[in-house]
C-alpha cells in the first residue's frame, strides 16, 4: 500500500499574524513530501511513526462528529499492518511535516470529505480549515489548520482574515529573475509549542500589542499585497520594515547566532532575513533582490531557492 504525496509549505507572509488577523501568504513547496505506507521490514523510523499514528488514531475518536467523521476501524487496521507516514519534510523546520500528515490521514479515512476537485466555495475552505485545526492540534496545541489545508489542496492560499481565506494565483517565476525568495538552514530543530507560549505571553502586554498592530500587521499586509501584485521594489521595501520588526521584537525566535547575520542583512541590503512558521530554529525564510550577491555574502550556510522574481 502507498497513498498519494503530500507536499510541505511555505507560509512566505503571516507567521504569529494570522493568530491575530493579518493577512497571510501560504504556498506549496513541491521539494519535501510525505505519504502513507505499510512496509515489509520494520526500521526504528518506521516503528515510531506507527506509535505515533495510533495516538493520533485515538485523538481522532475524540473529536465532534458534527464536524468530521473517520473510518477509524479501516485506519486500526491499517496501522496494525504495520501503516506508517514515509516522509522527507524535516520536522520542526517550518516547512509543515504535520500539515502533510494530517492531510493524508483526512484524505483516506475521513467520511464524507471535501476533495479538491469540487467547487471550492469560501464556506467549503473554511470548513476544512476547521477540520484540520482540530487534527493538527494533537501535534502544536493550537493549529490555525493552514498548513494541512496547504498541502491537501496543493495551491496557493490568500488569507484575509481569520474568516476570509481564498485559493489564489501567485505572479509566475521569472526563471532567469536575480530577485528570489530562499530558505536558510539553521541547522537547529525548531519547537512551535514554546515559541507560541512565549508569542502568548508578549501579548498580555500593551506596548507589544500595539506594536503587532501598528508595524508586524501592517507590513506583513503590505508585502501580501505587493507580492500578488507582482510589485518587487515596494515588496522589498516593505519585506526590510518587517525584517528590521522581527529582529527588534521577536528576537527569542531568532536562533541567537543569527542575530549579527539579520541585522548584516538588513546594513547592506543583500537580503533580508524573515522567520519561517514559529522559527527557534528550523528554517529561515530570506529574499534577496540579487540572489547571487546574496549566496556570496551566506556562503557558509545552506541556501535552497524557493521562487525567482
Amino acid at each position: 500500500m502507498k497513498g498519494p504525496l503530500f507536499y510541505s509549505k511555505i507560509l512566505l507572509f503571516g507567521e504569529y499574524g494570522i493568530i491575530k488577523d493579518s493577512k497571510g501568504l501560504s504556498i506549496p513547496y513541491n521539494f519535501y513530501n510525505g505519504a502513507l505506507k505499510v512496509s515489509e521490514t520494520d526500521s526504528e523510523a518506521t516503528k515510531k511513526s506507527n506509535g505515533n499514528l495510533k495516538r493520533f488514531a485515538d485523538y481522532l475518536e475524540t473529536l465532534d462528529s458534527e464536524l468530521v467523521r473517520f473510518d477509524i476501524e479501516s485506519l486500526r487496521n491499517d496501522l496494525a499492518e504495520g501503516m506508517y507516514f514515509d516522509s522527507s519534510i524535516p520536522q520542526g523546520y517550518g516547512v509543515g511535516s504535520s500539515g502533510a500528515l494530517v492531510a493524508a490521514i483526512y484524505d483516506k479515512y475521513a467520511f464524507n470529505k471535501i476533495t479538491v476537485l469540487e467547487n471550492l466555495t469560501r464556506e467549503k475552505l473554511l470548513k476544512l480549515k476547521a477540520i484540520f485545526s482540530e487534527m493538527e492540534s494533537f501535534f502544536h496545541g493550537k493549529s490555525s489548520g493552514l498548513d494541512p489545508l496547504n498541502s491537501y489542496l496543493s495551491i496557493p492560499i490568500l488569507i484575509n482574515s481569520k474568516d476570509n481565506i481564498e485559493a489564489t494565483g501567485i505572479p509566475s517565476q521569472k526563471i532567469d529573475g536575480k530577485g528570489a525568495v530562499f530558505l536558510l538552514d539553521s541547522g537547529v530543530v525548531g519547537e512551535t509549542a514554546p515559541m507560541v507560549s512565549i508569542f502568548m505571553e508578549n501579548m498580555k502586554h500593551e506596548g507589544f500589542r500595539s506594536m503587532l498592530k501598528d508595524q508586524f500587521i501592517k507590513h506583513t499586509d503590505a508585502c501580501v499585497d505587493d507580492f500578488l501584485k507582482g510589485d518587487v521594489k515596494s515588496l522589498f521595501r516593505n519585506t526590510k520594515q518587517l525584517s528590521k520588526v522581527v529582529l527588534n521584537h521577536f528576537k527569542p525566535m531568532i536562533p541567537s547566532q543569527f542575530h549579527d547575520l539579520w541585522k548584516k542583512g538588513i546594513e547592506t541590503n543583500e537580503y533580508y532575513l524573515k522567520l519561517c512558521g514559529s522559527g527557534g530554529g528550523g528554517y529561515i525564510l530570506g529574499f534577496t533582490e540579487n540572489i547571487d550577491k546574496a549566496k556570496e555574502s551566506l556562503k557558509d550556510y545552506k541556501l535552497e531557492v524557493v521562487y525567482n522574481f
